[in-house]
């Protein structure tokens, strides 16, 4: 350390900065969940309220009406999923700090996230449509509820039976391994920090994109189950047992789809 009056040599205040942007990068994702999760309150509030409950929950789904659901879905996929894609973001910040210290530069950590937003996006834009589709058969309740039984029992099944795939099992195992996903997945500058950022959101998606369906059966704006599936996704990717999670829910999930048939 300098002595009193002196300029922190530069090492030091190298290793303070570093600290620094460490904490940047979660408090960026703590902001962005947040923000993600005021907003849906305020939507789910609206929604839920006497006017919208005697009138419409939802826009008309003419082309401005979809862009609304599709940020609406943009905005929820943010909130639900960058907790579980908080450990493979801090340490790809924490390689570029490492890389700092040694004089080279990697590219930031928002192209990275901003990647793998981009194909979250790409599903809220499907979602927004096939809820555009639902609509217009009248198959969704002024809450964005599915108001066919049938369908909220195949949406459960579906979402079931694809917890018990080995398709589930990779992708699911890809978002578990951060560190195994970057030794394997390394691409080099801007461009390949982004195309990393897509390949590790297109895991994700293949990991949790039939439990974001299941919204339509249990209620899109409703936050006690969008917290529920929330919570779910962050048990799988983080806490050990992951495949015996994955296969009890699927098993929980087709014994409600056959309980909700019969």
């Amino acid at each position: 350390m300098g002595r009193l009056g002196e300029p922190a040599a530069p090492s030091t205040a190298l290793e303070a900065a570093l600290r620094r942007d460490r904490w940047l990068v979660a408090l960026g994702l703590l902001a962005v969940v947040a923000l993600a999760w005021l907003y849906l309150w305020r939507e789910a509030a609206a929604a839920h309220s006497p006017m919208a409950m005697g009138m419409s929950g939802m826009p008309a789904m003419d082309a401005g009406g979809v862009a609304l659901v599709f940020a609406m879905w943009l905005v929820m996929m943010a909130g639900m999923m960058l907790p579980g894609a908080a450990p493979m973001v801090l340490l790809y910040g924490a390689m570029v700090r490492k890389h700092s210290e040694r004089g080279s530069v990697l590219p930031a950590v928002w192209i990275f996230v901003s990647g793998y937003l981009l194909v979250w996006a790409g599903f809220s834009l499907a979602a927004a449509l096939l809820q555009a589709l639902l609509d217009r058969a009248a198959l969704l309740s002024p809450t964005m509820t599915s108001s066919s039984q049938p369908l909220s029992a195949l949406l459960l099944a579906a979402a079931g039976v694809y917890q018990l795939t080995p398709l589930k099992d990779r992708c699911l195992r890809h978002c578990r391994e951060p560190v195994q996903f970057l030794m394997t997945h390394w691409r080099p500058g801007p461009a390949g920090a982004l195309r990393m950022g897509l390949e590790h959101g297109a895991y994700c998606v293949g990991c949790c994109s039939m439990l974001m369906l299941l919204l339509f059966a249990v209620g899109v704006m409703n936050l006690a189950w969008v917290a529920a599936i929330a919570a779910f996704v962050l048990v799988e990717k983080l806490l050990p047992g992951a495949r015996f999670t994955s296969r009890f829910a699927g098993a929980a999930l087709l014994v409600l789809a056959g309980t909700m048939l019969l």
